[in-house]
């Protein structure tokens, strides 16, 4: 299981807002473009672990300062899916 969540872990540490827009549409997220790719664009290189809530936590409260609490909300639904 381990390897699967690199695999995540890598994906989002190095996805594009176009990428991030097609999972949210592919998902039923609303996001719109400039909202994926300003997220996408915080996201890029940050190392995170989705699978970790307090760290999936703490980066979506600063995907909020950025891109706003609902856009947020949204981003973390798609989180969860991936995490599933």
């Amino acid at each position: 299981m381990k390897i699967f969540e690199t695999v995540i872990n890598h994906k989002i540490n190095t996805i594009t807002g176009e990428e991030l827009f097609k999972y949210a549409e592919q998902f039923n997220i609303r996001v719109n473009r400039q909202q994926a790719n300003k997220v996408a664009q915080y996201l890029r290189g940050k190392k995170v672990n989705i699978f970790d809530d307090r760290e999936r936590a703490l980066l979506i409260k600063e995907i909020a300062k950025i891109a706003g609490p609902e856009v947020a909300r949204e981003v973390n639904k798609l989180f969860v899916q991936f995490t599933k």
